[in-house]
């Protein structure tokens, strides 16, 4: 994922591709352990891309007007 498609997003959205990547990750992990995984590079693609919404999150949220 680039990070120009992150920005495109709304953070309930972002949230929502967090969680998927996470369970992506479970499993490649869990594929991992049990000798099955093809593509090692995917783990990586998806820890990075993890961290690189979070952080698009959090400025989003950062940069809207707090409500009381």
């Amino acid at each position: 994922m680039k990070p120009a498609d992150g920005r495109a997003m709304s953070v309930d959205q972002i949230d929502d591709e967090v969680l998927k990547l996470k369970k992506e990750q479970f499993n490649l992990r869990f594929q991992r352990a049990t000798g099955q995984l093809e593509n090692s590079s995917r783990v990586r693609e998806v820890r990075r891309d993890i961290a690189r919404l979070k952080t698009i999150a959090a400025q989003k949220r950062a940069a809207q007007p707090k409500s009381k």
